[in-house]
């Protein structure tokens, strides 16, 4: 009989359950990983739960071992921690990340998994591809030494750029979401907080990833002249309006986007895939990454997580899922 393994599948919009799935042979140069935690991707997967993926984006949205087809039955997932079962000798034993679905047991090539460095704990790594986000759009928005940055929403993107913008020198950065409790992950990270309504103008750099037309509407009102907003927001198929008027033109201030599916243009010539996410990796040694990993459930309890999390009754950052024993 062919190994099995347990997966999550979304069976329909609002609707996921876990299946048994049989896994492939393994081919020469293949690995097969065991799960040991993932993590729920909040923004992306609610939206894909609740079926909000726009038809004209299901290529665009396909996650790079997604199985099925949007609205469903489909697998969805890229934030993968486990450790190599069978394989190339020099991998086997070792914990490694992949950008693979929830499921206990699964078959990739060797070249789609990458280590986790030793200083970075397996439960902690579920964050790589959060922080490769976030590595990306600093790669786009080139802050400068001294300059006055807000981060406009605290969920787990946001908070992950401004996690790494704390370490820029003479940088003013201060994270800005309408949940006040957010102060607490902006003090652990080394961060200011405000609210909205407080949050200091005048700024360089507007990061936006509060997925919220007022978010937006709130960087672009953050703005020194001739400033930017760097959009990370995916609103799938809600329409947003923008204040194109009053000073928008006048202060010649730049809507630009940002996706982590393409390498930054200012690095692509000179960094792969692979060079983002392993740095990444490596900057997860950094404890403070910890403040970002808010709830943990086990594999079987993700359907109702899930829909839970879609409908935002299960508040927080970033959801980890733990696999257990083998």
């Amino acid at each position: 009989m062919k190994p099995t393994a347990r997966a999550f599948w979304l069976r329909s919009p609002g609707h996921g359950e876990i299946r048994d799935v049989a896994l492939p042979e393994p081919a020469a140069g293949d690995v097969v990983v065991r799960t040991l935690f993932s993590g729920v991707s909040r923004g992306t997967e609610s939206l894909v739960f609740r079926g909000g993926v726009p038809e004209s984006q299901y290529t665009a949205m396909r996650a790079p071992f997604q199985k099925g087809e949007f609205p469903g039955p489909v697998t969805y997932g890229y934030l993968n921690v486990g450790v190599v079962e069978e394989g190339p000798g020099e991998l086997v034993g070792r914990t490694v990340f992949c950008l693979y679905p929830h499921q206990t047991r699964y078959v990739v090539p060797a070249g789609a998994v990458t280590p986790v460095p030793d200083s970075v704990p397996a439960a902690r790594a579920v964050l790589a591809g959060t922080v490769e986000t976030a590595v990306n759009a600093l790669w786009d928005a080139a802050p400068l030494v001294g300059d006055r940055i807000a981060v406009v929403g605290a969920g787990m993107v946001g908070c992950s750029v401004a996690a790494l913008l704390a370490r820029f020198p003479g940088v003013r950065v201060q994270l800005v979401d309408a949940d006040p409790a957010r102060a607490t992950v902006a003090a652990a990270l080394g961060v200011d907080f405000a609210l909205p309504e407080d949050a200091l103008d005048g700024c360089d750099l507007a990061v936006h990833a509060s997925a919220t037309e007022a978010g937006l509407v709130r960087s672009l009102e953050l703005l020194a002249p001739e400033g930017t907003v760097l959009e990370l927001s995916w609103y799938g198929d809600r329409q947003v309006s923008l204040p194109l008027g009053e000073a928008f033109h006048s202060g010649r201030l730049v809507v630009r986007g940002s996706q982590v599916g393409r390498v930054s243009p200012a690095r692509r010539s000179r960094r792969t895939f692979a060079d983002r996410l392993a740095l990444s990796l490596g900057l997860l040694a950094d404890p403070v990454f910890d403040a970002l990993v808010t709830g943990e459930c086990a594999f079987e309890e993700l359907p109702s997580v899930l829909r839970g999390i879609a409908a935002g009754d299960v508040p927080g950052l970033c959801h980890r899922v733990a696999y257990g024993p083998a």
